[in-house]
Parts: structure tokens; C-alpha cells; sequence
């Protein structure tokens, strides 16, 4: 019997269905010679420090450093987790084969070699790589299984990131909270965390400790076009107004006009990075927000594989990309000037294999889902639009600059006119698309002058701006670097701190850990924050550039080129190295922020009146169905999970499709995994009646009661008739496309 072993019921689900093992078991599906299981997230972790020894029970400075002599690996300890796990172990203990169809990625790998390695593995394995969960991919996918061993490297690089999380983390914890933390709350310090909270506190200083310095500038108005003086600012006002009255009333020259046309590029495919920062610039998104959404398209099938650090394609999808431009519904008034033009366009800067690892940049796959949320259609829309943007010509643009003089004093106007909007149509409605159309210029002809309007413009230097999500993402990616050139900041990637996929959870930690909070959109440091930073002297433990080095190590290890025991050896050198420096510096006080929940609830209990605050309010004692450890708290917009500072993110929405939710209809819905018939759902134009499902991956559906002989609202002539998976317009001979999945 094969087995395979998916990341989570969902993808298992899908991979079953299309291999053939189409019986459901407790845990697995089965069929066709395979058995199809799962895990969800972690199932095993590295060993607590009391599982080496009883002296790392307690929290004692003197008994760090914490060095275990060799690493070990546990059954994370959670009952549905051990369940599970029990499951996998019993399989996997009888398989002749094991297919290893975990997330395609470091992490994903790391997860999946865990749980093979604590169960005792001794069957040959082969690996599951694709880049989307299309039936086409995965077919494509089992029919060039790969030999495992071609991934130990990945393994060993991830493997040498949790240990080194583990070492780093484990030993300044409680270095610094043993002697900081004043026996009032945890200081958590991170190998990427710490340098990307400092990245924040030192813009934060550098804005506070800013002095704002006085300059002045002219500039003066003729044919409604802005012309400056040459020279620039001046640090002095008497200066700028003695030439303000030299050519205040003489007549503007026209000199020079220089027009020099130049092409932009369309912009770049998405990587998970760069998208996390368009949808946060664009749509508030947080990062975490973004990384939640296209991880959705992507088990949706609508697009590729998200965690991706490159935006290249390697050649062999060059084939592929008129089939999926055809595909893409709702898009043809943009992919028809590119599928019809003949022969669609080839760039290094979209197609090149030295610049894809593991996988290739996020695209659509060419599917259409009609079940996407508000959030799902938005980022969709921007990944669709990239696609079909690279294929486009260039935007052809003229830069003009226009020389003047006024008496001895030299001016100079400049503007951008497009001259062929190439690949900015795809944009046409969109703001950013248009930005180079302003300041364009008038004609000028050289030796005409007349009167214009001088203006002494009196303005201050300006500090830095506080990082946004979307700011703080690149500076993380280029370790600092302030880099807005897309060919510096692909060179930086491999110095960046954290990875695509971690650098949203480690925003969400810090918010967590309450170092950070955020005013709008800025991301500002608390006092906590700030005092935490400060009080650090290892550069190594704050620095991004330096841990972007550490970060390349990992790198060099994943592709072969360092050995991991050296890795380890240096990172063992400097947990000693920072432990030592902390033992012998002196005493500093840390502001402590209380944790303002906890002074809620106590407060409340105080006057008397817990019961009355639904923040704290428990959902009838409901377990968490995510993480089977924690009770369902009522939030002020949200059921949550009361682990939630644990990493636990489980959230049911009071409102879901624009229909608000009882409590009842919530608690049956975890308890019982469906809910009851809930009326008024608007979808499609039309008022559906249905349940709430929650899936085994604890995403919700709705299964919808449709009424016999309902009138298409699409085309008000059909009328809906059940099909086997699907709710459909009986028009639809005729064009009709209009449906309703059993499960939206």
C-alpha cells in the first residue's frame, strides 16, 4: 500500500478524489492501492528544555546556556494532534511506500520529515512537487513523483532554522526576562524578531530626536507650467529674496528643451512579498491578512503556490500561458489584445530558470471560482492583472526637460508624457496606472518669453516616515536596505531577514508580545518595545543586516554550499557569547505594559459585572475546534480562541456573507459542525436560505436550500435546476452561465 501524506483533510480530500482512494476512514481516505492521511500544521516539535533535563525546568540564569548534546523531536501534546499522529503511525508502519505530498517548501518539508522520522519510517519515500492544486498538476505531479533524498538539503535547512529558533530563542528569553523582566511579564527575543523590532525603534528614534532645519525655494509659474531655480535650496531667506527682486517684473526666456523618449517595463510579477505590500498600500491589508487570502486562492485552485520568494517563470510555462489567458473569465477585453496579437511576448525579465528555486512567481491558474470573498476577488484581480500586464508592450513615455532663464538667474521645467500606454491600459481605471501622466507640459518653442508669476516658497526639512506593514516588509527583505530599484532589491533577497512565509507572523508576534502597536497605518514602538531594544548591546541579536547574513547561511545550506554543522557551531558560539555579555552588564529597568485584557477582566470582576462584558464572555465552554485546546471567547467583532496568544487564530465573524449570526447559530455550528437553517444570505443577486458547515480544515460553507422552478436572476428565463454538484440555469444551451455550488 502507498500512502501519502498531505499537509492538511482539505488537500488530502483532493488528492484522494483524483488518485482514486475514495473511501473515507477515520483519518484517511483509502483506495486503488493508496491511503491518503494528513496532518494539520505541526504534529511533532522539538523537544522542551525539561524534556533533557529537570535543572531546565525552572527558569535560572545559571543554568544557561541551554545546549542540549543532541536534538530531539515530540508529539506535540494535544489530544487531536496524538490522535492523528496515531493514526499516521500505524499507517505509515505498514506502508510499502511513502509519498510525501506536504506543502511544497522548507517548512513543508520540515513537517513531513518530523512526523516520518518520530513514527520510524522505514519505507522508501518519494516526493509530491507542484506549484498548484489543480487536477492537472497533481496528475502531472504523481506521474514525476521525485526521489526523496533529492530534498534532504531543504530538510537540513529547515531543520537548522528551528534548532537555531530553539537555541536563540529558548536561552535570550530567558536571559533577558530572568534579568529585565522584573517577575512581570515574559521578554521574548527572537533571531528575527529582535532585529525587525529594532528596525522599528530605530526609525522611531531617528523621527523623535529629528530636528526640522528652515530652507527656502523658488519657483516660479509661466504658461501654467512650474519652473524651479537651479541652484536649489537656499539656506538663507535674505539670499532668496535679493534674486526673488531680481526677477520679479523681467521676462522669462525659453532656452533649451530637451526630449529624451525612454520605455517602463510592466511591472514585475507577484512574489508572496511584494504582493503582501501592493495589498496593504492598496487595501489595508495586513500581511497576515494577505498571506491568509492567497493561501485561500491558492486551496481554491485560482492560483499558484504563494509562499514564493522570486518573481520569475521558468521557460517550460511559457507554453502554458495562452491556455491561461484564455481561461481567465471576465478578463477579455485584456487578454484578447495579447492572445491576438500572434506571438505572445517573451521577456527575461518574466521568464528565467536561474532565478526560480522551488517555485515560480504567483499566477493564475486559469480556474474561476465564483465563491470568493470581498478580500479573495481583490487580490485575485491584482494577480490576474499582473499576468496579463507582463505580456504587453512596453509604456512608451517621452521625459521633457525645458531650460530657462530669467536675467542671469537659470530656471528649469520638467514633465512626462505617454506617448503609447502599452502595458498602463490594463490599469486604465486604476489611479497608480496614470501617476506618469502628471506635470505635462505645454509646447515650448526656444527664444519665446513673457511674464511670470515668481513665488518664495518657505519650507523645513522632513524626517523619516514610520514604517507601514507594507514598508516594513521590504526593509525586512533587503535587511534594512533602503532600495526602491525591483533589480538591487532582487539582488538583496538572499540577505533579507525571515522568509516569505514567516515575515507576517513574526508582525503579528510583536503585536502579540504588545512591543508594537499600531496609529493608522504607522507601526509605532511601545515603551516596552523601545526599552527592550535599548537595552540590548549584541548587535548580532538586533542587527537585521547581521541576521540577514544568518539568513543567508540557512540559504547557502538549503542549495548544498555550507554544511550545517558549521551553522550550528557558530550560532552555539554566539548564544554563549550574548549569555556572558547579559551575566555581567548592569541592572536597567524596562517599562512593563500590563496586559490590558487581563486588567479588563479585572476590573470587571471588581465591580461585579464579568458576566456582562463580552469580550470575556465564553461560549458555553466550547473548545476551539482548531487547536482542541482552548474556550471560544466573544470578542467585539469575532468568536476566538482563547489561545490566541499562543498562535492560535481560530475567529468565527458575528457577520458572515453580510448576514449577521446568532450566538446559537455559532455554537451549533462548532459543536455540532453545522448550523441551523439561517435565512437570507444575499448571494448572486438572490436571498438564499441555508446551514453553515465547518469543514475539517475549519473552514465554513454555506450549503444552500434552493426553492424548485427559482428564476434565474442572471437571465430571468431560465429556471434553476440541481445538477450533481451544482445548482444550474436550465438556459444555459443559450449562454447562461449562471450556478450555485452545493457549498459556497
Amino acid at each position: 500500500m502507498k500512502v501519502c501524506i498531505a499537509e492538511k483533510p482539505s488537500v488530502a480530500k483532493e488528492i484522494a478524489q483524483i488518485i482514486g482512494a475514495n473511501s473515507r476512514r477515520d483519518g484517511y481516505f483509502e483506495g486503488n492501492g493508496y491511503q491518503v492521511s494528513w496532518t494539520f500544521g505541526h504534529l511533532c516539535t522539538l523537544k522542551e528544555p525539561h524534556d533533557y533535563t529537570v535543572r531546565w525546568k525552572y527558569w535560572n540564569i545559571n543554568e544557561l546556556p541551554m545546549i542540549p548534546q543532541r536534538f530531539g523531536i515530540k508529539v506535540i501534546d494535544d489530544q487531536g494532534v496524538k490522535k492523528q499522529f496515531s493514526i499516521l503511525e500505524s499507517l505509515i508502519e505498514k506502508a510499502d511506500e511513502i509519498i510525501n505530498c506536504g506543502d511544497a517548501g522548507q517548512e513543508g518539508e520540515l513537517i513531513q520529515r518530523w512526523v516520518l522520522t518520530k513514527a520510524g519510517n522505514k519505507a522508501p519515500i518519494k516526493r509530491l512537487w507542484i506549484s498548484s492544486l489543480t487536477e492537472e498538476a497533481i496528475r502531472e505531479g504523481f506521474a514525476k513523483l521525485l526521489p526523496s533524498e533529492e530534498f534532504d538539503k531543504l530538510y537540513e535547512a529547515g531543520s537548522a532554522r528551528a534548532i537555531g529558533d530553539w537555541l536563540l530563542g529558548m536561552n535570550a528569553t530567558r536571559l533577558y526576562t530572568l534579568k529585565y523582566g522584573q517577575n512581570k511579564q515574559v521578554l521574548s527575543i527572537g533571531r528575527v524578531q529582535t532585529p525587525t523590532l529594532a528596525l522599528i525603534v530605530n526609525r522611531q528614534q531617528e523621527i523623535e530626536n529629528f530636528k526640522p532645519e528652515p530652507f527656502w525655494e523658488i519657483k516660479t509659474l509661466y504658461r501654467e507650467a512650474t519652473f524651479s531655480y537651479t541652484t536649489g535650496r537656499f539656506q538663507q531667506k535674505e539670499k532668496a529674496e535679493k534674486v526673488l527682486r531680481e526677477i520679479s517684473g523681467m521676462d522669462l526666456f525659453i532656452g533649451k528643451i530637451t526630449k529624451k523618449n525612454s520605455k517602463e517595463h510592466p511591472p514585475r510579477l507577484f512574489d508572496l512579498t511584494s504582493l503582501q505590500v501592493e495589498c496593504n498600500r492598496k487595501f489595508n491589508l495586513s500581511a497576515d491578512e494577505t498571506l491568509r487570502t492567497i493561501q485561500s486562492l491558492y486551496e481554491k485552485k485560482v492560483t499558484t503556490y504563494p509562499r514564493v520568494d522570486t518573481t520569475f517563470l521558468s521557460d517550460d510555462i511559457y507554453k502554458k500561458v495562452p491556455g491561461t489567458l484564455k481561461s481567465l473569465k471576465g478578463y477579455d477585453e485584456l487578454t484578447q489584445p495579447v492572445l491576438g496579437a500572434g506571438k505572445i511576448r517573451k521577456s527575461k525579465k518574466v521568464f528565467d530558470n536561474k532565478k526560480i528555486t522551488d517555485h515560480h512567481a504567483i499566477i493564475p491558474t486559469g480556474m474561476t471560482r465564483i465563491d470568493l470573498t470581498e478580500a479573495e476577488r481583490k487580490v485575485y484581480d491584482m494577480v490576474v492583472k499582473r499576468f496579463i500586464a507582463v505580456f504587453y508592450p512596453d509604456c512608451e513615455i517621452a521625459n521633457t526637460t525645458v531650460e530657462a532663464n530669467i536675467e542671469k538667474h537659470q530656471f528649469k521645467a520638467t514633465g512626462k508624457q505617454i506617448l503609447k500606454p502599452g502595458w498602463r491600459v490594463v490599469y486604465k481605471n486604476e489611479k497608480k496606472a496614470n501617476q506618469s501622466d502628471d506635470n505635462i507640459l505645454p509646447a515650448f518653442n526656444t527664444g519665446e518669453h513673457g511674464p511670470h508669476q515668481p513665488e518664495l516658497q518657505e519650507k523645513q526639512t522632513q524626517p523619516p516616515n514610520y514604517y507601514t506593514e507594507a514598508t516594513l516588509l521590504r526593509a525586512m527583505e533587503t535587511a534594512g536596505k533602503n532600495m526602491d530599484d525591483d533589480e538591487l532589491r532582487e539582488l538583496m533577497k538572499e540577505n533579507g531577514i525571515g522568509r516569505p512565509s514567516t515575515r507576517a507572523n513574526i508582525i503579528e508576534t510583536l503585536f502579540r508580545r504588545r512591543y508594537i502597536r499600531k496609529e493608522r497605518k504607522r507601526l509605532v514602538a511601545t515603551p516596552t518595545g523601545m526599552d527592550l531594544i535599548n537595552t540590548i548591546e549584541n548587535d548580532m541579536l538586533k542587527s537585521a543586516e547581521l541576521t540577514g547574513m544568518w539568513e543567508k547561511k540557512l540559504r547557502e545550506i538549503e542549495s548544498g554550499e555550507l554544511e550545517i554543522a558549521q551553522f550550528m557551531a557558530e550560532l552555539k558560539n554566539m548564544v554563549t557569547e550574548v549569555i556572558w555579555q547579559v551575566k555581567n552588564s548592569r541592572k536597567k529597568e524596562i517599562t512593563i505594559l500590563e496586559d490590558e485584557e487581563k486588567k479588563t477582566q479585572e476590573k470587571a470582576k471588581a465591580e461585579g459585572k464579568s458576566k456582562k462584558k463580552a469580550s470575556n464572555k465564553p461560549a458555553k465552554d466550547l473548545t476551539c475546534p482548531r487547536c482542541q485546546k482552548g474556550k471560544l471567547l466573544k470578542g467585539k467583532s469575532a468568536w476566538g480562541c482563547s489561545e490566541w496568544n499562543q498562535g492560535c487564530h481560530f475567529k468565527i465573524p458575528f457577520k458572515w456573507y453580510g448576514k449577521k449570526l446568532t450566538d446559537k447559530q455559532i455554537q451549533a455550528l462548532v459543536s455540532k459542525k453545522k448550523s441551523p437553517l439561517i435565512k437570507g444570505f444575499p448571494y448572486e443577486g438572490l436571498k438564499l436560505d441555508g446551514n453553515l458547515l465547518m469543514k475539517d480544515d475549519q473552514s465554513i460553507q454555506l450549503q444552500p436550500q434552493i426553492k424548485n422552478e427559482l428564476t434565474c436572476p442572471k437571465c430571468n428565463t431560465g429556471k434553476i435546476l440541481k445538477g450533481k454538484t451544482a445548482w444550474g440555469c436550465s438556459n444555459f444551451k443559450n449562454g447562461c452561465d449562471f450556478r450555485i455550488p452545493f457549498e459556497i
